[in-house]
C-alpha cells in the first residue's frame, strides 16, 4: 500500500475513524495471533510469573545473584535506581509522542526512511523490506542513528519540538553509559572480568527507535510487533502506562506490566547469548495491540560494528563464531520468527 510513493503509515489508517476492519496485510495467521480472550482467562486461573526487578543501588553481590537468575531464566528484567534522571525519561517519552500526535502527516513524511533499506534512519512502518515481509506490524516508528558520534547527525531528526534533538542526544549518552554498566555487571555475574562482554562487542552502534502503536479495531487479529529476539548485544526500553510488551517464557507469553516512570526494561540480545555461550539467553518478545489507546515505547539498541566477529567466551563452544554483518543480513533476509536466527548458529 502506497500513497504518492510513500508506504501507508498505520496511524493514518485510524485517524479518520473509518477503519473498522483490519486490512488483510496486517492480519496474523491463526498460529501467531495473540489470543487475547484466552490469555485473560488463563491469567485469572493460573499464577502469572512476574518479570524480575533489579535495584542497581544494592550491593554488588546482591545485584550479581539477581542478574544471573534473571539472565538465565528470562533474558530480560527491569532496573530501578539506575542513575538516569526520570525527568529525562519523561522528556524522551514526551518528545516522541509529540512527533506522532502533534505533527501533521506531511511533516512526518518529510522524515521518511528508505522503505527499501532495512534499519534506515527516519519515519517508517516496516521491520523488513517489502520483498521479505508477509504480514505487517501494527505500528509506526522513528529510528535515530545515535552512536558512534560519526553516525549521529541531528539534522536528520525532527525539529518541530524546540528541544527534540537535544533530548535525543542526551538520552543517547545516558543509555550508552547504562548499557556499559549493565554489560559489566553481567560479565561479573558469570565470573568474567567486568570489561569482557563490552570488549567482545566493541564500540556500540546505537539506534534509538520510538515506536507508536495506534489503537487497533481488531486487536485479536494483529501484532504491534512480531515475535523476535533482538540482533545486537543489549536493548534498553521505556514504555508508557498503556502496556503491550510480552516476553516468552517456557513457551508462554508473559505480559510486561509497566512499572513506575523511572523503571527501564532491559532485554538481552542475541550477541550476548553467543558471548555467554548460551548461559544467558536473549529474550524472545513481541508487542500486542489494543482497541482503545495508542501506546508508545522507546527502544535503545546497542549493537556491535558490522565487521566485528562474535564468538563464545567459554569452552566447549555451543555456537559458531559469526561476523555481525552476516548475522544482520540473515536476520533481514529470513525475517525474525522468534529465535530462529541464533538457533541456526548452534553447534
Amino acid at each position: 500500500m502506497e500513497v504518492a510513493g510513500n508506504p501507508i503509515r498505520v496511524q493514518s489508517l485510524v485517524q479518520d475513524g473509518k477503519t473498522v476492519v483490519v486490512p488483510p496485510q496486517y492480519v496474523q495467521p491463526p498460529e501467531t495471533r495473540p489470543q487475547h480472550n484466552n490469555l485473560q482467562k488463563e491469567k485469572k486461573s493460573f499464577h502469572v510469573p512476574i518479570l524480575p526487578v533489579i535495584d542497581l543501588s544494592k550491593t554488588s553481590n546482591s545485584i550479581s545473584e539477581q542478574l544471573g537468575l534473571a539472565c538465565r531464566e528470562w533474558g530480560a528484567f527491569h532496573v530501578i535506581n539506575h542513575g538516569v534522571p526520570v525527568e529525562l525519561l519523561d522528556e524522551m517519552r514526551r518528545v516522541g509522542r509529540s512527533f506522532f500526535e502533534d505533527c501533521t502527516m506531511d511533516q512526518k513524511l518529510s522524515y521518511s526512511c528508505d522503505p527499501n533499506s532495512p534499519a534506515s534512519e527516519g519515519y517508517g512502518s516496516r521491520m523488513l523490506v517489502s520483498s521479505n515481509d508477509t504480514v505487517l506490524d501494527w505500528r509506526d516508528y522513528y529510528d535515530h542513528h545515535t552512536l558512534p558520534l560519526s553516525r549521529r547527525n541531528s539534522s536528520h531528526w525532527p525539529h518541530f519540538s524546540s528541544n527534540y534533538r537535544e533530548v535525543v542526544a542526551e538520552y543517547s549518552d545516558q543509555m550508552n553509559a547504562l548499557a556499559q554498566k549493565l554489560l559489566g555487571l553481567i560479565s561479573e555475574s558469570l565470573g568474567l572480568p567486568n570489561s569482557c562482554i563490552e570488549e567482545a562487542v566493541g564500540e556500540f552502534y546505537q539506534n534509538i527507535t520510538v515506536c507508536y502503536y495506534p489503537p487497533c479495531p481488531q486487536p485479536e487479529l494483529t501484532l504491534g510487533l512480531q515475535s523476535h529476539s533482538d540482533m545486537g548485544a543489549i536493548t534498553l526500553l521505556i514504555q508508557d502506562d498503556v502496556g503491550g510488551l510480552e516476553v516468552s517464557k517456557d513457551g508462554e507469553w508473559v505480559f510486561v506490566n509497566p512499572l513506575s516512570d523511572a523503571a527501564i526494561f532491559v532485554i538481552l540480545a542475541d550477541q550476548t547469548e553467543i558471548i555467554t555461550n548460551g548461559q544467558y539467553k536473549s529474550a524472545q518478545h513481541r508487542a500486542i495491540t489494543n482497541a482503545k489507546n495508542a501506546r508508545l515505547s522507546v527502544a535503545t539498541f546497542h549493537d556491535p560494528a558490522k565487521m566485528k566477529t562474535i564468538s563464545p567466551a567459554f569452552e566447549p563452544r555451543k555456537y559458531r563464531p559469526v561476523r555481525y554483518a552476516d548475522y544482520v543480513s540473515s536476520w533481514y533476509t529470513k525475517g525474525p520468527e522468534g529465535k530462529r536466527n541464533i538457533d541456526a548458529l548452534l553447534l
